[in-house]
């Protein structure tokens, strides 16, 4: 199939996915043109039949924002008409299904050239911006004229449901992960220097776009609880607008020796391979690619009991989960994971198998493979 692939190119789990969508389905011998507004995080150029098609968003003095969604739906077009696709997939509603519906209705007017529309929601473009009133009317119609849509969790789903009030059929395929590459890689140097043993016996680790939806001062606060019962160091991965305001808390509490904030990081795995423990205390969490990582490295995961995360994390078999406001059962459970080596071992084992039978590439994008073929049909 010739598919055009829609995404943020920005860090973020929706760009994560449709960038790794592509890659895979690429080596399965599809032709896939990826299309934003740069290269997306995670993009790699040698892969054969993986191709970028860039959306240039011209400025022009009478508008007050730039035109995303008219320079989107023009880059579609384009692409379309000469590559001839078969399947416009746009990951994230806002607004990449409007422009896909909009693209489709010019394309009607082409002969033999009517490429099918299929839309992923991801999370946060229905539960915080999709289901906004100044936004929530075209969300719901552009979703309604997919040709198919699909949900990364059973939670995404219910909310598009509820908050948008979307009728029609939404098929869950929850996001995955390359098991190959996603597997406890243990470097000790690396740990040393980021975890010296001489003064710290854990690592606890929190990887996210350091937005207010992840709560990172609360990830704080369960470090600091934590740090009443063990000498860890707290890395933090990843880079926002959160980052000033925690760093400020993290000195007020005179814990800035014990908390490394690391920016944006390209090797994510190798940071998971020497971590202990992983913390998500999210006020909302669609799917939880991040959880997902952590498992899949042998790092156990302590996260809020929202969205799509009870989906992925069995309490206390494959992880632990709390309501998001309680930070002590957090710290209880983290001290719990980082002092019986016991309880860790059985979690880390449990989420590694778990992951890998379910949550692997070579399940997940067959399911994709076989939404697009029916849509074909």
């Amino acid at each position: 199939m010739n598919i055009g692939m829609v995404c943020y190119a920005s860090v973020g789990g929706s760009g994560v996915v449709a960038t790794e969508l592509g890659r895979a389905l690429a080596q399965r011998g599809h032709r896939i043109h990826l299309i934003s507004s740069e290269p997306p995080f995670r993009w790699r150029e040698d892969v054969p039949g993986l191709f970028f098609e860039k959306v240039q968003v011209p400025p022009y003095p009478l508008f007050l924002e730039p035109q995303y969604l008219l320079a989107l739906t023009n880059t579609v077009v384009r692409v379309a008409e000469k590559e001839r696709l078969d399947i416009i997939h746009a990951h994230y509603a806002v607004p990449h299904a409007t422009a896909a519906y909009l693209a489709r209705q010019m394309l009607d007017v082409s002969p033999g050239l009517t490429p099918r529309t299929v839309t992923t929601l991801h999370g946060t473009d229905i539960t915080l911006i999709g289901s906004d009133p100044s936004y929530r009317h075209v969300v719901a119609f552009s979703i309604e004229q997919s040709d198919a849509v699909t949900a990364v969790s059973r939670s995404l789903r219910a909310d598009t449901i509820s908050a948008v009030g979307v009728t029609r059929d939404i098929e869950v395929i929850p996001n995955f992960l390359d098991c190959g590459e996603y597997r406890r890689q243990p470097d000790p140097a690396l740990r040393a220097r980021l975890c010296p043993p001489e003064r710290y016996d854990a690592v606890v680790i929190h990887i996210s776009n350091l937005r207010p939806v992840k709560r990172v001062g609360v990830a704080l606060d369960v470090f600091r609880a934590i740090r009443r019962s063990v000498h860890a160091r707290f890395l933090i991965a990843g880079d926002g607008p959160d980052r000033a305001e925690v760093q400020r808390q993290a000195s007020e509490y005179g814990l800035d020796d014990e908390v490394v904030f690391l920016g944006e990081q390209d090797d994510l795995v190798a940071l998971l391979s020497i971590s202990d423990l992983f913390l998500l205390p999210s006020i909302q969490e669609s799917f939880g690619l991040a959880a997902l990582e952590a498992m899949a490295c042998g790092v156990p995961v302590v996260a809020s009991r929202v969205g799509g995360l009870p989906e992925i994390i069995e309490d206390g078999v494959t992880g632990f989960t709390c309501p998001p406001d309680e930070v002590e059962g957090m710290a209880e459970r983290a001290v719990a994971l980082l002092t019986d080596p016991e309880l860790s071992a059985r979690v880390t084992t449990n989420a590694s198998r778990m992951v890998r039978t379910n949550y692997c590439t070579d399940r997940i994008v067959p399911v994709y493979e076989a939404a697009y073929r029916r849509v074909l049909e």
